[in-house]
């Protein structure tokens, strides 16, 4: 005797090991995928390069221009960052509202045939905003006042500065700010 077909019952393909390779496969790719962007933005570092303004001329008027040793630290500071390509370049500069931070990155601009943006002096916060916004990874140049170079740092690294003297005028902080851990700074004398 015969043994009773089953009606309506297909013997189909065990096609289990195929999309299980599939899978992996593609779960492979979509791990590297999202670890290479993970390392992408881990190794992304911003410099930010803060100055106070060069020294002014001791006149009585609002904003005094720069006095003529002011313009030689401008014009100092012009060749220590005036590259234009490679290792050391600014992407941007930075100054305020007021004239003599706007004198003393003129040799600077001049020279890399940028224009220097010009943001209020109050608004810190903004500032360092746009700068982690607008040139993530790059390099930039901060030309503030003895009270808002500190407040920056401050906004930008998590890290505090003591106050700048009135007649300090030589000194430059280089802010290192990576996407993941701690931001370093580094001061000198120019």
């Amino acid at each position: 005797m015969e043994a009773p077909a089953i009606i309506g019952r297909h013997r189909r393909p065990f096609l289990l090991p195929v999309w299980l390779s599939f899978a992996a496969v593609f779960g492979l790719f979509v791990a590297a995928l999202v670890a290479f962007f993970i390392y992408r933005s881990a190794s992304t570092t911003t410099v930010v390069v803060l100055a106070r303004h060069a020294e002014k001329d001791l006149s009585s008027i609002q904003d005094p221009p720069l006095s003529a040793e002011g313009e030689q630290r401008a014009e100092r500071l012009a060749q220590m960052f005036g590259r234009n390509k490679g290792i050391g370049r600014i992407d941007a500069i930075y100054v305020s509202d007021a004239r003599r931070t706007q004198q003393t990155a003129a040799p600077l601009a001049e020279r890399l045939g940028k224009q220097a943006i010009v943001v209020p002096a109050a608004d810190t916060k903004g500032l360092a905003s746009r700068v982690m916004h607008e040139h993530e990874g790059g390099s930039v140049l901060i030309i503030g006042h003895s009270n808002t170079v500190p407040e920056l740092i401050h906004e930008l690294g998590d890290i505090d500065v003591p106050a700048i003297g009135d007649d300090e005028y030589d000194t430059l902080y280089v802010l290192s700010i990576p996407s993941f851990g701690q931001s370093s700074l580094l001061r000198m004398e120019y």
